[in-house]
Formats: structure tokens, sequence, C-alpha cells
């Protein structure tokens, strides 16, 4: 190659190089910039929702009595989940039952910090007469010692007392509350409880 095309073949192998580095061509861009990710925004916490509408007496006493209620069924199905000689069926039952009350132990918690309203339960009866299903301690400690089938026999039968006691809780705040999400949330306790007591009862044991 001459010297007077080498003069002319230089500068453009440059420019070449150049837009290589620079990931364009021609002048325009090609697309190579990294795309920003799109962040998908996690859902509010279940604490953070608060019960929209208006509320009543009735609103205030579902949720006050529903936190021990759910809590003690969390504490009976965790007394389950940490034996050793136990039916997988029934442990799924425990897992579940857990999965299902803890969210919504924070959904009613965040009702009554929106609503201003004391989230101690009364003491005694549980303020429905002690037909709430409510364990008493001597029935935690028998289920405590006990293991395999006793164990499972002792789990169904109190459980499904408790699921009873939640429902006729639900119950009475479909018929007394005004709180559309409160009374949502009762419908959804009684399905659901209603099906586990079901499904209890077929269990061997129950």
């Amino acid at each position: 190659m001459t010297a007077a095309k080498l003069k002319f073949v230089a500068p453009a192998l440059v420019l070449a190089v150049a837009q290589t580095a620079c990931g364009c061509s021609g002048g325009h861009d090609t697309g190579s910039e990294p795309v920003p990710a799109v962040s998908t925004p996690a859902p509010p916490s279940a604490a953070s929702t608060s019960a929209t509408g208006p509320h009543n007496e009735a609103d205030v006493t579902f949720a006050t009595m529903m936190i021990p209620h759910h809590a003690q069924a969390i504490e009976i199905a965790n007394l389950m989940l940490i034996k050793s000689v136990i039916d997988p069926d029934v442990s799924s039952l425990a897992q579940r039952i857990k999965a299902a009350q803890e969210p919504e132990i924070s959904q009613l918690r965040g009702w009554l910090a929106g609503w201003g309203a004391s989230q101690s339960s009364p003491t005694g009866d549980h303020g429905h007469g002690g037909d709430d299903g409510m364990l008493g301690q001597g029935d935690l400690d028998a289920l405590e010692a006990a293991d395999g089938t006793e164990a499972t026999r002792l789990f169904l039968k109190d459980m499904v007392k408790h699921h009873e006691g939640a429902i006729a809780m639900a119950e009475t705040e479909l018929t007394e509350g005004v709180n559309p999400a409160a009374k949502r949330l009762a419908q959804t306790i009684i399905d659901t409880q209603r099906a586990e007591i079901d499904e209890m009862k077929q269990l061997p044991g129950g």
C-alpha cells in the first residue's frame, strides 16, 4: 500500500476502533447500554393494612378476642410440629393452621391500631362465656407430654374444640359487626376452619 493510501486509511481505522469501543456505529446508539432493572414493590404487610369503613364494638371485640385465640392455635400446632412420631398428615395440618393464622393475627392487630382500640383481651373466660374453645393449661400440658397416637388423639380433639369456638366467634361478627373487612375475615375463618374440622374427623384418631 502506498503512503498516500495509508494517509486516508489510518484515520478511518482509528474512527472504527473508537466507535467499536463506545458501542456505537455511524453515530447512533445501538442500545448496548444496560437497561435499568424494574423493581417490583413489595406488597404491604398485613399489619399495615387498615380495615377501612365503619366499625362498631362487635368488630373491636371480634379482633380483640381472635388474636389470643389464634395465638393459642399456633401454640397447639407448634407442640405437634416438634414431635417426632406423628402422622405426616397431622403434621401437615398443624403447619397449615400455623401458616394461615399467623398473618391473620398481624391483620387483626393492624385493624385495632387503626381503630385506636386496645389490643389486650379481657381476662377470665375471654368474653365468650367459656364457649370459645380455648384450652386450659392442663390440656396444653397433657398435649405437650404426649407422643405418638396419644398426641395425635389429643391434638385432633383439642383443635376441633378450638376451631368450633373460633367459628362461633366469627358467626357473631357476621351477625353483629359492620366493618366489611372484618366480616370478610370472619367468613374466611368459618369456611377454612369448618373444612379443617371435617379433615380432622377423617384422620386416624379424629
